[in-house]
């Protein structure tokens, strides 16, 4: 049986050792191309959506030649999703459906995903995959404090950890003081969760007497909100832990689609599932290895739902060279922002991530933060309510007025405006349990 063949059955139990993860390239593109022209056949025969676009383009199935040869193909969107809500993408029947899952259906009508039993077993695989690379084994204590339910981080962190022989607390998201005593009481060496929901974890444990510094924990896998470096850095300083990045959406699996190894210098990506391209976001077209682009991706084995060509509008780039750690896979930059959660104000453009980069350069504030935007008399205007650590918010006027206008200068060098700064006291800012409420938008709110 040649390697292709044997990595596409599925049949042998996951080892971190053997994984695709160490493929030699060629290997890797010929294992792409093959699950590749298979899906865009399944996607061609029974989603009437994807056949149609194809049609629209003269392409079939039977024109992709090489990798190269998905440029041709069309994109789909998230607005395809909502469009043929709710089961209108799926590529298998019913009685072939094992789990759905759905967004939580803010902006309107939810996303729903579908997943086989395979794809299931895929899911598993790929988070396996991801808590190995971070370091995680059997015999750790896992902690996943992502949500379970509609929302796919919480089951796909448990499927994974408890393939990779971990133990797992299924305690979700919420209940901040149980969730501390049980880090405390069970041991637990490794935890999941949105990273602004961990600093909140820490914060909440030293008001109760508990060094997390002193606890068994060693890992964090974060992810489901965009997080920047600095932020990292605050994460590890408070904690003592190791901070992993893991990057996925439920359109395309879930958690699992790529994630940082402990040389934290880039997400590997699960391309043997996953194949990923850069593109200009105005465009569409493709850009070269190293240059800054919107993701696209297209599920390589996703029976349930294959999208083919999707729309992440997440900011990134792929890497070139080879990590150290001796994974093959391709590493994108971690996601800093996306294409749609751009504001712009006074005919800039401005992303949260850019103010908590700002902000989190000014030693004395919290990672903390949140942005209002209004309207005055026909200008936007934009304030950013800062919480200053306990030290810093004393009675001394000078030293808040010295620590505003050090954020308020570094805003302007970051944001190329100048924004109001109101200083709060720590814990004043409503903490999220999952993902963190940044921006205030009161703009389009009619007296």
């Amino acid at each position: 049986m040649n390697t292709v063949t044997a990595l596409s059955t599925g049949a042998a139990p996951f080892q971190p050792e053997s994984a695709p993860d160490y493929l030699p390239a060629a290997i890797l593109r010929e294992l792409q191309l093959g699950r590749l022209r298979s899906i865009v056949e399944r996607a061609w025969s029974a989603v009437p959506l994807h056949r149609s676009r194809m049609k629209e383009r003269g392409i079939e199935p039977g024109d992709l030649q090489s990798l190269e040869d998905i440029a041709a193909l069309p994109f789909t969107t998230k607005a395809d999703l909502r469009d043929t809500y709710p089961f209108g993408l799926f590529a298998s029947p019913m009685q072939d459906i094992v789990r759905l899952h759905a967004s939580s259906g803010t902006t309107g009508k939810p996303i729903v995903v579908a997943y086989t039993r395979e794809d299931v077993d895929v899911w598993t695989s790929v988070m396996v995959r991801s808590f190995a690379t971070c370091g995680l084994h059997a015999g750790d204590i896992v902690q996943n404090a992502y949500g379970y339910g509609l929302f796919t981080g919480g089951l796909g962190a448990h499927y994974g950890a408890e393939g990779l022989g971990a133990t797992v607390i299924p305690i979700s998201g919420g209940n901040t003081d149980r969730q501390i005593m049980v880090m405390r009481d069970f041991g637990v060496t490794a935890i999941c969760s949105t990273p602004s929901y961990f600093l909140h974890l820490v914060e909440r444990a030293g008001q109760l007497g508990v060094d997390i510094r002193a606890l068994p924990l060693r890992a964090g896998v974060f992810g489901a909100e965009p997080w920047t470096a600095s932020m990292r850095k605050r994460i590890e300083s408070a904690s003592g832990i190791q901070a992993f990045d893991i990057y996925g959406l439920s359109e395309i699996i879930g958690p699992g689609v790529a994630v940082e190894c402990p040389h934290q210098d880039g997400l590997h990506i699960f391309e043997d599932h996953f194949y990923p391209e850069i593109v200009d976001p105005e465009t569409g077209r493709a850009l070269p290895e190293g240059e800054e682009g919107e993701l696209v991706l297209t599920t390589l084995s996703k029976l349930a739902m294959p999208m083919i060509r999707y729309r992440t509008r997440d900011i990134t780039a792929l890497m070139p060279g080879v990590c150290p750690c001796g994974r093959s896979l391709r590493r994108m930059r971690r996601i800093g922002r996306r294409s749609d959660d751009m504001l712009i104000v006074r005919g800039v453009n401005v992303f949260p991530s850019q103010v908590e980069a700002a902000l989190l350069e000014v030693e004395g504030t919290l990672p903390h933060y949140q942005i209002i935007l209004t309207c005055e008399q026909g200008l936007d205007q934009i304030e950013v309510q800062v919480e200053v650590t306990p030290e810093m918010f004393s009675d001394q006027i000078g030293v808040l007025e010295r620590l505003n206008q050090r954020i308020s200068d570094s805003l302007e060098h970051v944001l190329g405006i100048r924004a109001q700064v109101t200083l709060v006291e720590p814990l004043t800012i409503q903490r999220s349990e999952g993902k963190a409420r940044r921006v205030i938008d009161r703009r389009t709110v009619q007296p």
